[in-house]
């Protein structure tokens, strides 16, 4: 599953983002708001964009604002509320002043940026990661944004197998469900 190279990083950080930035579960544990959140939230872009550069407090913070709310459009996907995530993306986009632009930097090749006018780091993430869910929501793959289905964990996820049924976050989780079903039958694998 392949959106376009530029669109795939984006969504790639909302999901970063999201799971970096929120507070919930993830794999059987508690999982707090981050106590570096300069630190979460370069991570939580780095799952796109590798080579982010760091991340201010002030610039954290914003970012933390925007993943709570990009945590409710996959939460709306996941329980089958396509048009309460599409009306929370479109939301975003109208504030941050989404807008495409081609742009070529740091040895790319031209590519899309969605950044508002006169934006900050912040914004302009906001607006890419609304766009790119937007893509991704308005088009017939908009099953492949989901939450975690294992027990006690939240994080969220972005489905780009061949087959588009993924149900964990990761394998981590993946397998806790495993062993919980042959420990249930009573095979300890």
């Amino acid at each position: 599953m392949d959106f376009n190279s530029h669109a795939d990083a984006i969504v790639r950080v909302a999901v970063g983002l999201v799971n970096e930035l929120t507070p919930g579960e993830r794999r059987g544990r508690a999982f707090p708001p981050p106590r570096d959140l300069a630190t979460a939230a370069a991570e939580g872009l780095r799952t796109g964009y590798p080579n982010h550069r760091e991340v201010t407090e002030g610039e954290a913070g914003e970012l933390a604002e925007i993943a709570a709310r990009l945590r409710g459009v996959f939460d709306a996907v996941a329980t089958g509320d396509i048009d309460a995530a599409a009306l929370q993306v479109n939301g975003l986009l109208e504030e941050t002043r989404a807008r495409p632009l081609l742009d070529r930097h740091d040895g790319e090749p031209w590519h899309l940026h969605f950044h508002g006018p006169g934006g900050t780091m912040a914004g302009d993430w906001a607006a890419s990661c609304a766009t790119g869910l937007a893509i991704v929501l308005g088009s017939e793959f908009h099953d492949r944004l989901g939450v975690c289905t294992a027990p006690h964990c939240d994080r969220v996820y972005v489905d780009v197998s061949r087959n588009g049924t993924r149900r964990f976050c990761g394998t981590a989780c993946q397998n806790r469900v495993k062993t919980a079903a042959f420990r249930a039958r009573g095979r300890v694998p």
